[in-house]
Parts: structure tokens; C-alpha cells; sequence
């Protein structure tokens, strides 16, 4: 019998660009729901957007890429990506206040 085991990782996400106040983090949790990711999004007090993605390899991967390009009114400059700890308490993906 062959078992396929999908691994779950968790990623910081901090992007920089023209982010904030184009739709950016309504987008995104549409995108990491659509993606099978769990998590959530914020504006920063320095123009950025931070995100905390956790789900699959491939779930992350493909929400990461979607960061990378933003929604349409976007800008995204750079795409800073950092490997954290695993939350099993995260459920679902959501939008928080601005830190």
C-alpha cells in the first residue's frame, strides 16, 4: 500500500510595494481560501503587507506566487519569505488589524 504524505510548512510573508489600499488583503484571503491555505494578512505601519500562510507545500507555494503578483491595482516589489513554526491552533484564513 502506498501512503502519499503531504507536508505541512508554514511561511512569513512580507510584501512591499503598492500595497495598501488597493484591495491587496481582501484579495488575499479570496486567494489563500482558494488556495487551501490557512492563516491571515495585515497592513503593516510601514506600507507593507505581512501574511502567515500554513497548509501543504504546494497550497503555500501557489498562495505565495499569487503574492507575488497581487490583484490588479497592486504594485508588488519584492516578496520577503521566511520559514516559521507550524500553528495548529490556525484555522481557516482571515484579515487582521493593521500592527
Amino acid at each position: 500500500m502506498e501512503v502519499h504524505v503531504k507536508l505541512a510548512v508554514a511561511r512569513r510573508l512580507v510584501v512591499s510595494g503598492r500595497v495598501q489600499g488597493v484591495g491587496f488583503r481582501e484579495a488575499a484571503v479570496a486567494a489563500a481560501r482558494a488556495a487551501g491555505v490557512a492563516g491571515w494578512v495585515r497592513n503593516r505601519a510601514d506600507g507593507t503587507v505581512e501574511a502567515l500562510a500554513q497548509g501543504s507545500s504546494e497550497s503555500v507555494a501557489r498562495f505565495v506566487a499569487w503574492c507575488r503578483r497581487g490583484p490588479p491595482f497592486s504594485q508588488v516589489r519584492g516578496v520577503a519569505v521566511v520559514d516559521v513554526e507550524i500553528d495548529a491552533s490556525l484555522e481557516g484564513f482571515e484579515r487582521l488589524p493593521t500592527a
